[in-house]
């Protein structure tokens, strides 16, 4: 039987913890927190980032988060809960669930996602010019 993406984010949202905006505001600036967005690098310079985000594509994710990959980030190695999120939540929501695969514990991600967050009022800067 085919699955729908509809049918894939339903089951990964089942198994992962799903913060709301208001749970997410109180979590951000937390020296134990990271937040990870992994929208596209177009996205962020259109739309602004969550300030301190660390940005990791979703097409390097698992990459960067694998400490035996030639990719690896040290973000990923820190004692942090990484709240993970994308434009809508559909692609943070499998994002987790796969870090959560991966073995991550301490991994969750912002319903609503970005597009949320910044309807309410949540703090927004312009991607940081590289």
């Amino acid at each position: 039987m085919r699955k729908t993406v509809k049918s894939m984010v339903d089951e990964a949202t089942a198994a992962i913890t799903t913060y709301s905006i208001e749970d997410a505001r109180e979590l951000h600036g937390r020296e134990d927190v990271q937040f990870i967005d992994i929208r596209d690098v177009r996205e962020l310079e259109r739309e602004g980032v969550i300030p301190g985000a660390f940005h990791a594509p979703r097409g390097m994710l698992e990459f960067w988060v694998d400490p035996d990959s030639p990719y690896h980030k040290p973000v990923f190695a820190q004692d942090k809960q990484l709240v993970l999120f994308c434009a809508a939540g559909w692609r943070s929501a499998l994002a987790t669930k796969t870090l959560q695969d991966m073995g991550l514990q301490r991994v969750a991600h912002i319903d609503g996602g970005f597009g949320a967050w910044k309807a309410s009022g949540a703090p927004v800067a312009a991607k940081p010019k590289t």
